[in-house]
C-alpha cells in the first residue's frame, strides 16, 4: 500500500516531531533557564573584563601618542633653533654636511 520511502520519510518526520517536542521540553525548562543564566552572567563578566583591558590598552595608546608628540615638538624646536643660528652665522644651511 504505502513504499518503503514514503514510509521512511513518515517514519523520519514522526521521529523528528517526537525529537524537536521533548527538546522543546527540555531547553524550557528549569533547570536549562538556570543553566542560561549562569552563562550570560559568565559572558557578562568577560565582557567586564575585556571592556576593562581594552580601557587600560587604549590609554596606554593615548599616552604613547602624547609623548610621541611632544618629542617631534621638540625636535622640531630644535630644529628651528639650529636653522636660526645658521643664518645668523651667515651659512648656508644646505651646505651643511658638504665638504
Amino acid at each position: 500500500m504505502f513504499s518503503e520511502s514514503l514510509m521512511k520519510k513518515l517514519g523520519l518526520f514522526a521521529g523528528g516531531v517526537l525529537f524537536g517536542t521533548a527538546g522543546v521540553k527540555i531547553l524550557s525548562s528549569k533547570d536549562a533557564k538556570k543553566v542560561y543564566t549562569e552563562c550570560t552572567a559568565a559572558a557578562l563578566r568577560a565582557k567586564d573584563c575585556v571592556m576593562k583591558t581594552v580601557t587600560t590598552v587604549q590609554e596606554n595608546a593615548e599616552d604613547i601618542l602624547a609623548e610621541a608628540q611632544q618629542i617631534n615638538e621638540e625636535r622640531a624646536a630644535q630644529e628651528a633653533k639650529a636653522v636660526q643660528e645658521t643664518e645668523e652665522d651667515g651659512a648656508d644651511p644646505s651646505d651643511e654636511g658638504t665638504m
